[in-house]
């Protein structure tokens, strides 16, 4: 389990200084659906995204280097 950084400070002067994470799971038709998002505290905007039909660790990568990679081009 990771350090608690933030200490429940949930405010952000300027973009990229602050995200969090979370993964949620999602009954559908087809069945179960993962997702994992990233959202930047500053904008309260979701920045990166994953969803795929299992929970793995490549599910919160994908989610994370999207984040990077969309932030990174502005």
């Amino acid at each position: 389990m990771a350090n608690n950084v933030l200490d429940r400070q949930f405010q952000a002067d300027c973009p990229n200084q602050r995200w969090v994470a979370d993964f949620t799971y999602i009954w559908t038709a087809e069945g179960w659906l993962y997702l994992a998002a990233v959202l930047d505290l500053y904008s309260r905007r979701i920045v990166g995204w994953s969803m795929q039909e299992s929970m793995t660790l490549q599910l919160v990568v994908d989610a994370l280097m999207m984040a990077v990679w969309r932030r990174a081009s502005r």
